[in-house]
């Protein structure tokens, strides 16, 4: 048991700095998933796009 608390004492920045990085990467893509809904509806890109033109914002 002793062993077991030694361990996790020692080695939790190992774990908890990977876990913590996923976590803000699967948030960043939530938040950016959410972003492209309203992709060219703001004031700044409120014009119809041409034909073959991409979309201003990825």
């Amino acid at each position: 048991m002793v062993n077991v608390i030694h361990f996790v004492r020692e080695w939790w920045p190992v774990t908890l700095v990977p876990i913590g990085f996923m976590v803000g990467w699967y948030f960043d893509r939530k938040n950016d998933e959410k972003l492209t809904t309203f992709r060219n509806k703001s004031k700044l890109f409120q014009r119809e796009l041409k034909p073959g033109e991409e979309v201003t914002w990825r």
